[in-house]
Parts: C-alpha cells; structure tokens; sequence
C-alpha cells in the first residue's frame, strides 16, 4: 500500500482527533486519545500518503437536518463542518488526500459552500487532492462498489469482506470474502483503467484488523513486492480484451499479461498489431520465446505449471517496439427463425 485513508468523522458525528468543535469526540469520550495524531503518526513512520475521510452528513449534530430548512442552523452546522475541516488541515503536518463522503442534505455545492471550503483547505495543504464528494468534481472520481474506469483520475472504492464497510463478527463473513485473488483481480481492473484502489477494512470492536483479513493482506502485499512492475508508477490505460487466462496492465510500450489461469507450455494471444521487441516472465525476467504472425503472438515453452506460489496470478512482460496496439474483433451470428437465409 502507498497511503491510506482513515475515517475521521462518519456519519454517527463521531469525530476521532481532539476537536474544539463539539465534546463528541475521541479525546473527551471513549478511549481518551487523538486517534488521528496516532494514525498520522503511524503512517509517517511506513512512508505512507496520508488521507482523512470526513462525512460532510451527520446524524449526532442537532442542525445536521435541520440545516436543510433553517438559515440560522445552516450558518452554525456550516460553521462546525469547516471548524473541523480546518482543524483537520491544520494540526496534523502535511495531508495529502481530503477525502469527503455524503453531501446530504444539501443538494448543490452552493449549499456546503464548497468552493470556499475546498480553497480554503488547498490553502492549507497546497500538495491536498480532494475527492469529488463535495458536489463539485475537484480533483477525483470516487466509483464505489465497483471497479469502473472513468475518463478522469479515479479511484474505486471497494469493500474488502463485500458486505460490509464497518465491523462484521468473524462468524458472520462469508468464508470465500477474504481472498488474495479477489483483490488482484480488483487491482488489475483498476490498473487497466488508470485508477487506483482504495480497500476498505471494517475493524474489529477494539480497533484490530479482523483475524480472517490478515493474512489475504500480508499475502497482497507479497505478491506487490514480487510484481511491483505490473502496478506501481504511471499506469496508462490497457483496455485490451481479456482472455480466459487473465487481463491486462500497462505502462510505456510494456503489456503486462496478469495471468490467473496458467495456460501450460504455450499461450496464444491475439488482436496485438504493434511488433513485439521482448517477452519477460516475471519476477526474475527471464526470456520467453515467442513467435509474432499479423494480429496473433505465440508464447512458448514456458513453465509447465504456474511459476507464482504466492497467488496463483503469474505476470507476463510483453515489450513491444512502439505503443501496443490492439485490435479488439468479434463474431456477430445473426439466428433467424422459420426462414430459409442460405443465400445471405
């Protein structure tokens, strides 16, 4: 992982850091402790980006409705959300990600005062990217529940147990939520597109990571340190069509083939139309053989079964002399019924 983001404040009202702008918080109540100043300070000590996810609704302040109706309750709950945001980017060093969630109950960004807010925070952090969840499109897109390229930078945001983005007892998690696989596929997806991922964990009660996650991570995190090339850095987009054996990333004029099916001794691809210079099997680079007629490149003697043992997800380097082109084809079978189109 390169950053993190952590909810500071959700919907409940709840804010985590040692706020001047109401008693609900982490300092005065509960655990006694700015547990932002420990997560920002815990990332620094990892080298990671840091990020503060802050809900803009909230369901404990008592103008958080009624702002939607009241002019003097929207000045005070407006005053509150920028207070906090400010204190956000104000007590903690640098911050690079502002990361917003529901603008309700307003329904423009005139209502949030966002452009003032958002100025205001860039003043802050002149290096902050924030999140298009202000009602106004800033600086990134936010799909969440699925991984969707946008024509923009972007960010999915997804559910690592796919149920839940809180807390969910260990018996409760369906046994296959938890799966290296299913997070490479989602981090491939993402890369194809350009994009990034964000991984939603929902801690245990006590602030842990649940048992059942630990170790589909800490295997993640093997596999990045291995094939790193396929992930880091300026992606750019590799809409090419998948195969049964996997899909695609990309960076320069390297195609990087994410196999989660190993195809044995040889594989065929097709639809490429741009020389191929090199073929490497990572992580070590050795040299594949290949062959290169029109549309249809053929790789041969390769390992027998999967050389990855860390995830079953195997990478190809393919570097091409110039920008891999691809040409996407398909076979269209028009089914006619009661009538005889032999001559067509």
């Amino acid at each position: 992982m390169k950053y993190m983001v952590m909810t500071t404040k959700h919907h409940e009202g709840f804010c985590l850091w040692n706020t001047r702008q109401t008693d609900w918080n982490a300092v005065q109540r509960g655990p006694k402790r700015d547990i932002v100043a420990e997560y920002v300070e815990a990332c620094r000590e990892f080298g990671l980006k840091i990020g503060f996810y802050y809900s803009l609704m909230d369901w404990h302040h008592p103008d958080g409705g009624r702002c939607a109706y009241d002019t003097a309750a929207r000045r005070r709950f407006l005053d509150f959300t920028q207070g906090c945001v400010r204190e956000l980017l104000t007590n903690y060093g640098k911050i690079d990600i502002l990361w917003y969630d529901v603008s309700c109950p307003f329904r423009s960004h005139e209502g949030w005062e966002s452009l003032q807010m958002n100025q205001m925070a860039r003043e802050l952090q002149p290096h902050l990217i924030i999140n298009n969840r202000s009602q106004l499109p800033e600086d990134f897109g936010t799909p969440e529940g699925h991984v969707t390229a946008q024509d923009r930078d972007w960010e999915a945001c997804m559910t690592f147990n796919g149920s839940s983005w809180g807390y969910v007892p260990s018996d409760q998690v369906a046994p296959d939520s938890y799966n290296v696989r299913g997070i490479l596929r989602m981090l491939n997806t993402a890369c194809a597109g350009q994009g990034n991922l964000l991984l939603n964990i929902g801690p245990t009660p006590d602030g842990a990571v649940p048992p059942e996650a630990i170790e589909p991570l800490r295997a993640t995190g093997r596999w990045l340190r291995t094939y790193g090339d396929a992930v880091y850095g300026r992606v750019v987009p590799a809409q090419y069509r998948a195969n049964g054996c996997g899909g695609w990333s990309r960076k320069g004029n390297t195609a990087y083939h994410w196999c989660r099916i190993w195809p044995g001794r040889e594989f065929g691809i097709g639809g490429f139309t741009t020389p191929l210079k090199a073929v490497r099997l990572l992580p070590d680079g050795r040299d594949v053989e290949f062959e290169q007629a029109g549309q249809r490149i053929v790789l041969k003697n390769l390992p027998e079964t999967c050389p990855d043992e860390i995830a079953g997800t195997a990478v190809l380097a393919l570097e091409f002399e110039d920008e891999p082109r691809h040409v996407r084809c398909s076979l269209a079978v028009p089914l006619h019924y009661g009538k005889d189109h032999s001559d067509a």
